[in-house]
């Protein structure tokens, strides 16, 4: 559909500050979902973990991230993304200040199952919001915007958290940390409205907003979506990807620590470091797409052809366990984890392209509860792996080849990425 040329330049960027909010709660998303992984070496050590051990609480997280996603993306679709992150970031922070209570696996493992619940709703309230905030052109670059936040927050924890176990106790550092989620909460209850409702949204850019053509209004049941193949191109694509990004997330500290002898003071810098290529990812892959579409290409082949691009760039990690050196190593897992965000950004934007509004958040909760199912599998597996062989070379070798497999699914379940008929 061609835009009318009284669109070609909105008046007014309000939307822009709603993906600024996104973008925040984000990264303390991942603040509190990383800290476990940052604090696996102490809290092993103290605990007296094995590798099995601390997959087993990685495992009751996906287990609840795995119910909550599915739960969330439903409750976004009928109360709202107003009130369903409001829900979700509660959730969350409650339970991530109660990891300070823990006095073992079983205390850890019930708090991480809180946080999975609450930290689900984040990326279905998230997308829904710029389903409802952003025309089908600008919403994979808006997606690659404040996912990027996920980065940042995992830039931020490894700098902050060792700080705060240093100058007080891992105890500390939780209920510090979740000091941002009620900030958070505050701004979000007070800022955010529907854009029909804003009274800082002009008419200009409600009309830029709403240039695509309506969709139905009313709720879509699950047994219909569960039926359409673009479902499950989605999930399928979160099956292959997901636990990629969670082994990166939960094992990526306690590999650079164990790999590169590196202590609690020297590991925080050479992980900062991955995910601050990963932000140069995440926005990268959103803006590629975005670019080709307003280009004259089509979203099929936008999207694609961005994913395929990313795809291959993963496949350098297969050699990382060889790299003796640290920093290389971190050029070649930032490369990876880029890849990873870009890839994800615009796997996140087909609910969106594919579903009318009423279904994307329902879309988003079956996609992301098949993705945790998947990260559940790989938690176990790597657990078992490490205590068998101590190399994660098999398990690079799957991050390698995950990608491509992933794109292939997407690929052959939606070959024109055509939108729905519901």
């Amino acid at each position: 559909m061609d835009t009318p040329a009284a669109l070609q330049k909105p008046a007014g960027r309000y939307r822009w500050t709603i993906v600024a909010l996104l973008f925040a709660a984000t990264a303390i998303n991942y603040i509190d979902r990383q800290m476990i992984g940052v604090l696996k070496p102490t809290l092993s050590k103290e605990f007296a973990w094995s590798e099995s051990d601390y997959a087993t609480i990685v495992f009751w997280f996906q287990v609840a991230y795995a119910i909550g996603y599915l739960g969330f993306g439903r409750v976004v679709d009928r109360v709202g993304a107003r009130v369903g992150y409001a829900l979700a970031i509660v959730v969350w922070t409650v339970s991530h200040m109660a990891h300070g209570l823990a006095t073992g696996l079983t205390s850890f493992a019930l708090a991480r199952f809180g946080l999975g619940i609450g930290e689900s709703g984040n990326f279905p309230a998230g997308i829904r919001a710029v389903t409802d905030w952003f025309p089908q052109k600008e919403r994979a670059f808006a997606i690659g915007l404040f996912n990027a936040g996920a980065n940042v927050g995992a830039i931020i924890t490894p700098l902050l958290v060792p700080a705060l176990v240093l100058w007080f106790d891992w105890r500390v550092a939780f209920y510090v940390t979740g000091i941002f989620g009620v900030l958070w909460l505050i701004a979000w209850w007070t800022i955010y409205r529907h854009p029909a409702q804003h009274a800082r949204v002009t008419p200009e850019e409600l009309a830029w907003i709403r240039q695509d053509p309506a969709d139905p209004a009313e709720p879509i049941g699950w047994g219909r979506l569960l039926q359409k193949r673009e479902t499950w191109a989605y999930a399928i694509g979160k099956f292959l990807i997901d636990p990629i990004w969670w082994f990166f997330l939960f094992w990526l500290p306690g590999y650079l620590f164990e790999r590169y002898d590196l202590d609690l003071k020297s590991f925080g810098l050479p992980l900062a470091a991955i995910y601050l290529i990963s932000d140069g990812g995440s926005i990268a892959g959103g803006w590629m797409s975005s670019r080709l579409i307003k280009a004259g290409r089509t979203p099929n082949f936008a999207r694609k052809a961005t994913m395929l691009f990313w795809a291959l760039c993963v496949l350098p990690i297969f050699f990382a366990q060889s790299i003796a050196s640290v920093w290389g190593a971190v050029l070649v897992i930032g490369l990876a984890t880029a890849a990873h965000q870009a890839f994800s950004a615009n796997l996140y934007t087909l609910p969106s392209d594919l579903f009318p509004r009423a279904a994307v958040g329902s879309v988003i909760g079956i996609g992301g509860t098949v993705g945790a199912i998947g990260g559940m599998l790989m938690a176990k597996f790597t657990g078992y792996i490490l205590d068998a062989t101590h190399s994660y070379q098999l398990l690079f070798a799957i991050c390698a080849s995950a990608y491509l497999l992933a794109l292939l699914a997407v690929h052959l379940l939606t070959p024109r990425l055509e939108p729905v008929r519901i």
